[in-house]
């Protein structure tokens, strides 16, 4: 039934993050037609959490080690967040060049089976 997710990152510099998805993380792309860019991403997993309301989605990656990741990112002259522990992982948030960020995380749980 499900093959797949497709995730949205708005931005207000569509281009530079793009650039950044692609260039500093690695991600490849196809352009699906007038410039629009989808990148492939590694395994997922989806989780629900409660809140007082529905509606709100949020997007993390998930990277073996966070302190690696840092590393890389300075390298890139990128800018991450300190790293917090929490239960479920070890925790930063990486700034993309639209301004945005997004979180990246050490998982500490289980990951479900990749769904073939």
């Amino acid at each position: 039934m499900i093959n797949g997710a497709h995730a949205i990152i708005y931005s207000a510099k569509v281009e530079a993050d793009r650039a950044f998805l692609r260039d500093v993380l690695g991600l490849k792309g196809v352009d699906v037609g007038g410039g629009w860019v989808i990148f492939g991403l590694p395994p997922s997993e989806v989780a629900v959490h409660p809140a007082d309301t529905s509606g709100r989605h949020a997007l993390f990656f998930l990277v073996a080690d966070v302190d690696e990741f840092i590393a890389a990112m300075r390298r890139h002259k990128v800018p991450c967040g300190p790293i917090r522990e929490q239960d479920w992982g070890r925790l930063t948030e990486v700034t993309m060049p639209g301004g945005g960020t997004i979180g990246v995380y050490q998982p500490r749980h289980a990951s479900p089976p990749a769904r073939s």
